[in-house]
Parts: structure tokens; sequence; C-alpha cells
């Protein structure tokens, strides 16, 4: 399944990142490496089913079943026990990454309520962001009567820029929604 924004990426954006970010060789072009969707599920512990709903949610709306991220490490004020289950991540790549930024940006992402854009201050320092969304009711796939509870979730988009200023161009290019310095 060719998609169209991972066209668009190829054919427009390529040679207007290698223009203005200086570079000679079209392999230093920033591109998306992979996205991890990822949800925090902390009431697993008294509540096993919530397990099971999350993972329900993110294979709706990724495409992929995720996997059961387990606890590192014994902290008693959570009454976490290492090796508990605690959440449930997926890792997208190729196709599905595309599909899924696209969905992202032009579909969940405008059905935010009161949205002003996402913060240009998520960047981790070597080009990849990471946004957080509050319920996984925006993508309209998840069908509002069959969940448990709004869960919120956590996407890290993971790109080939070396710099925070080459990852932003690439998202900016790419139609992410970033807010405007002073809103």
């Amino acid at each position: 399944m060719a998609h169209y924004l991972k066209e668009r990426y190829q054919e427009e954006m390529v040679p207007a990142l290698m223009k203005s970010l200086n570079l000679d060789n079209i392999m230093e072009v920033p591109r998306l490496e992979k996205i991890v969707v990822n949800i925090g599920v902390g009431e697993a512990l008294e509540n096993a089913k919530a397990l099971d709903a999350a993972v329900a949610d993110i294979t709706t709306i990724t495409g992929q079943k995720p996997i059961i991220t387990k606890a590192k490490k014994s902290i008693a004020n959570f009454k976490l026990r290492e090796g508990r289950s605690i959440g449930v991540k997926v890792t997208l790549r190729r196709d599905r990454m595309w599909s899924f930024v696209d969905r992202l940006i032009n579909v969940a992402m405008p059905r935010v309520r009161d949205f002003r854009g996402v913060s240009l201050n998520s960047f981790d320092g070597r080009g990849n962001y990471t946004l957080g969304l509050r319920e996984q009711l925006v993508f309209p796939e998840v069908d509002y009567d069959k969940i448990d509870k709004v869960r919120g979730m956590e996407v890290t988009i993971v790109t080939t820029a070396k710099t925070d200023e080459a990852g932003r161009q690439l998202l900016d290019m790419l139609g992410m929604p970033f807010r405007k310095e002073g809103n």
C-alpha cells in the first residue's frame, strides 16, 4: 500500500529539506525512523482487565498488537513490584508508521478539544519528538461505547535528524501543528 504522505515526503519534502538544511547528500536528509505509541496503565495493579482494554485500544488505533511493558524495579510508594505489567507499547515502522502519522496529524489532532497546537519544546535534543494525548477517543476508529475508561497515550516520533532544528523542519513539513510562540 503506497502512502500519499510518504510519496509527498520523497518528492517534495526531501529536496526542500536538502536546500533549507544545506545538505549535499540525500542520505543526510532527516526522515521518520519509527513511531512508538505507549500507554501507561498504572491501574493494572488493581484491575487486571485494564491492561486488556489498553491492548484493545492500541491495537484498534495502530493496527498492530502491542507488547506489554513490565516494571523495571519495585517502588513501594506506588505499590509497584518489579516484573508487574504496567503498560503497553507498540513500535510502528514503514507503511504503518506513515499511515499513523497521517491520521495523527490530519484526523486525531484536529479532534482534540481546545487544541492550540503542540509545543516546540518537546524535542529531546537529538531530533526526536514526544507528545502526549489525553484521550484515545481522538482517533475515530475507537468506538466510544466499547472503551472502559479514557486513557492518555504518549507518541514518540523518532527521526534520523541530528538536531532538534532539523527534526522540527521535518515535522513541520509533514504538517505537525506547532504552537506559535507566545500563545
